[in-house]
């Protein structure tokens, strides 16, 4: 782990690394802080703000692309999650937020590769099966293994509130992500089926529910 100085973009939002996230900057502060960041080809920290306060721990995003400019200045941008963060200690020496970080990384893999197999194939079938119910289809990958943990792909796509969200950030080994989601996902298929029963008896019956 080493110390960093990163811009900070407070959002009520928890990003993923791998996760994609688009964003409208309209602020002339955060305008001025994405043109740091293009100027100097660096990352941004996202970092959760919610009604409890500002988290510790967030994720840094990279500008993919540059969607839009308009004419005020305002601008669209593609972003994508990559590193986690601790921050440290808040600047206030310009007009955006900066914060003193240190990246953390993932406890070394403990488990037998049998036990990880076998997690991860119950993961995959729950996961599979509340996608189904979410999304009316399977969830489809590429095929090429991705760099980003499965925990961080999964929960990106799944209705956890902001509070699981940030939970499942903080947690340091793979694992244990695996097994939080395995007891969230158990949680809220009851749920999903529920609510897919009556949205199919609804339309059944000519109606749709809002």
């Amino acid at each position: 782990m080493t110390d960093s100085r990163i811009p900070l973009f407070p959002l009520n939002i928890v990003l993923y690394p791998g996760a994609t996230l688009p964003l409208h900057i309209f602020e002339p502060r955060y305008r001025q802080m994405i043109q740091h960041c293009l100027r100097h080809d660096c990352e941004f920290g996202v970092i959760l703000a919610g009604e409890k306060g500002v988290a510790t721990v967030g994720c840094t995003a990279v500008i993919t692309r540059k969607l839009k400019d308009y004419d005020d200045g305002r601008m669209d941008i593609l972003t994508q999650g990559r590193v986690i963060f601790r921050a440290l200690n808040l600047l206030h020496e310009k007009e955006y937020h900066e914060a003193m970080v240190e990246f953390l990384t993932d406890l070394p893999k403990v488990s037998r590769e049998s036990a990880r197999h076998q997690e991860e194939g119950a993961l995959l079938g729950l996961f599979q099966e509340c996608h189904t119910l979410i999304y009316g289809q399977l969830w489809v990958t590429s095929g090429i293994e991705s760099p980003w943990p499965l925990s961080f792909q999964m929960a990106a796509r799944l209705p956890l509130d902001l509070e699981e969200k940030q939970a499942l950030l903080e947690i340091r080994a793979e694992s244990d992500r695996r097994s939080f989601l395995i007891e969230r996902l158990n949680d809220m298929r009851p749920r999903l089926g529920q609510l897919h029963h009556a949205r199919r008896h609804a339309a059944g019956n000519g109606h749709s529910l809002n």
